[in-house]
């Protein structure tokens, strides 16, 4: 079997969910190619090649690639994936936005989300806000997969796979980047952050996430919130976590002021350990937490903070 990757990079670096998707790509078994598309991606072609499992990294640097528009790149994927027996990219904004363009040109179904791999042909996926998991297999020539990474582990840098460019040039001229509005932050992202804090509606306003943030700096987390705190206008719709926001997996997560609904659940169950903190000794979050502490989060956080 061969297996199509396609990198997550903004450019300048390859983005840690490559690493998990390559994972979920091992777990099929097979020879693993990675596709680099983009523009002066020479250093994210180098680091994909060390990759464990990795055999060729494949290079398209071309102008038409830089933004990663869906239909310029969806066609790429098309032309190259004929050739494979699976594809793989990340369950993220752009594996969501072109992969299924790609599905379609090659006329067969797409798998979304998958959590784990059975055998080269079954996977399991998550659904009704992950209360069921189904088993999903293929009788495709070609899978389509994009991989939730949150419940994979990266894979270690051992390979020197050979990098080779190809001249593949696919502007489909129906759509064109017009600007990027980023929110910048020193804190690490979301999705790659080993620890995050979540505040809720329990935090009252969004003045109060200062306490959150203060509490971050210390132990180098993101920031996060559910979406009743994102509805009710505390926080940005970047910081959402949540089946309807980032889907996360940490090594700690801690809840703040935050019930647990299902929906918010499904976002950060995979944590490595859990810890919440909330005034109401009924709140569904203590179900799942590994950590409990029923307190007013204003008297616990401050502490907290002081201690750290």
């Amino acid at each position: 079997m061969n297996i199509l990757v396609i990198a997550e990079h903004d450019n300048v670096s390859l983005k840690a969910d490559t690493h998990k998707v390559v994972a979920a790509a091992t777990a099929i078994g097979g020879d693993i190619t990675v596709l680099v598309a983009g523009l002066n991606v020479g250093d994210v072609a180098q680091h994909a090649a060390k990759l464990t499992g990795v055999t060729k990294v494949l290079v398209a640097d071309n102008a038409c690639y830089e933004h990663h528009l869906a239909e310029n790149l969806g066609l790429l994927v098309a032309d190259l994936g004929k050739d494979y027996s699976h594809i793989l990219a990340s369950a993220s904004t752009t594996g969501k936005n072109f992969l299924p363009r790609t599905a379609a040109l090659l006329d067969v179904g797409q798998i979304s989300d998958i959590i784990s791999v059975i055998a080269s042909d079954t996977f399991t996926r998550p659904f009704y806000a992950g209360n069921a998991i189904a088993t999903v297999k293929s009788k495709d020539s070609v899978k389509v997969i994009t991989v939730r990474t949150s419940a994979f582990d990266n894979v270690e840098e051992t390979a020197t796979a050979d990098v080779v460019a190809i001249d593949n040039a696919h502007d489909a001229g129906i759509s064109s980047y017009v600007s990027s509005e980023l929110t910048k932050s020193e804190r690490p992202e979301l999705g790659s952050a080993r620890i995050i804090i979540s505040g809720g509606r329990g935090m009252q306003n969004g003045d109060n996430f200062k306490m959150l943030e203060e509490v971050a700096d210390k132990l180098g987390a993101g920031v996060g919130a559910s979406r009743a705190a994102v509805d009710a206008g505390f926080v940005s719709n970047d910081m959402q976590v949540g089946q309807t926001g980032k889907i996360v997996a940490p090594e700690l997560y801690i809840a703040v002021g935050i019930s647990g609904a299902i929906q918010h659940l499904a976002g950060m169950k995979d944590s490595k350990v859990i810890v919440a903190i909330n005034k109401d000794p009924e709140a569904p979050i203590f179900q799942i937490a590994d950590y409990g502490l029923e307190a007013d989060l204003f008297d616990a956080i401050p502490e907290l903070s002081s201690k750290l």
